[in-house]
């Protein structure tokens, strides 16, 4: 199946976290926060103004993205947990 987001709509795949922390501590799965850290999958074409213009998102397929901890809904697609949100939601990209 291929999904393609509508509007200014992104779809997201979570980027696990470290295992272990900079001291060396391993990171049990119960203590561990869902991250806000994705790999960008599929883009919608971008938002419209009142006047029907349309606004191109800013992010691309392939954008390694930081986002909030609520942000999105989890959906699956292919058997694979996603994320769908807003670009809005995202708020930076990983250079």
């Amino acid at each position: 199946m291929t999904f393609r987001p509508l509007h200014d709509r992104i779809l997201v795949r979570r980027i696990d976290a470290e295992e272990k922390t900079a001291g060396g501590l391993i990171i049990p799965d119960s203590a561990k926060e869902k991250p806000a850290e994705g790999e960008i999958i599929a883009v919608g074409e971008g938002a419209r103004k009142d006047s029907g213009e349309l606004i191109a998102p800013a992010v691309k397929a392939g954008d390694r993205v930081l986002f909030g901890k609520w942000s999105g809904t989890e959906v699956s697609v292919d058997g694979e947990e996603l994320l769908i949100m807003k670009e809005s939601d995202i708020l930076g990209i990983i250079a």
